[in-house]
C-alpha cells in the first residue's frame, strides 16, 4: 500500500473536519481558479493512487444511474434491462436508480469491475475532482473525503 493510502486510511477526525470546513468556505466564495487547481492536483493524485489498490468507492456508495447506463449493462450482460432493474437497482427518494447493494455487485475480489467497459457513467467519470464547474458539486466532494483517497488529497491539498 502506498503513502497515499496509507496516510488515507489513518486520517484524523479532526483533518477531516478542516478539509470540510475548507469546502464550506469554498463554496460560499468560489475562486476563479478552483477548476484549474483541482485539474493539476487531480492529476498528480490520480498518477499516485491506484484505484485498485482501494475500491472504495465501489464498496461503499452507490452512484445516481440513469436509465441508459441501465440499458448499456443490459446489452453487456445480454438481458433486457427489466431484468437489470429488478437484479441490481432500487430508486431512491430522489427517483434515481441506485445499486441495491453495497459492495457494487459488478466488483470482484480483486477490485475490477466485471462491467467496466460498460459501467455507468458516475462511476467513469469518479471521483469527478476533473470535473468543470467543480463548484456546483462541491457537497458531492465534502462527502467523496470520506470515501476516496484522491478526494482526499486533492482537498487536502488545495491551496487557494
Amino acid at each position: 500500500m502506498n503513502s497515499y493510502l496509507q496516510n488515507f486510511f489513518s486520517r484524523s477526525a479532526t483533518d477531516i473536519k478542516t478539509i470540510k470546513h475548507d469546502i464550506a468556505r469554498i463554496r460560499k466564495k468560489p475562486p476563479k481558479n478552483l477548476d484549474t487547481k483541482l485539474h493539476i492536483l487531480h492529476d498528480y493524485y490520480s498518477e499516485k493512487i491506484d484505484c485498485l489498490d482501494c475500491a472504495q468507492c465501489c464498496k461503499s456508495i452507490s452512484p445516481a444511474v440513469s436509465y441508459s447506463d441501465i440499458e448499456r449493462l443490459a446489452k453487456h450482460l445480454k438481458t433486457k434491462p427489466s431484468h437489470i432493474i429488478d437484479a441490481y437497482f432500487t430508486l431512491d427518494s430522489d427517483n434515481d436508480y441506485v445499486f441495491t447493494s453495497q459492495p457494487c455487485s459488478f466488483l470482484m475480489d480483486d477490485n475490477y469491475c466485471s462491467v467496466y467497459t460498460s459501467r455507468p457513467r458516475a462511476c467513469k467519470e469518479y471521483p469527478h475532482t476533473d470535473r468543470r464547474r467543480a463548484y456546483q458539486i462541491l457537497l458531492i466532494h465534502a462527502k467523496n473525503i470520506d470515501v476516496c483517497p484522491i478526494v482526499y488529497q486533492v482537498f487536502k491539498n488545495l491551496q487557494l
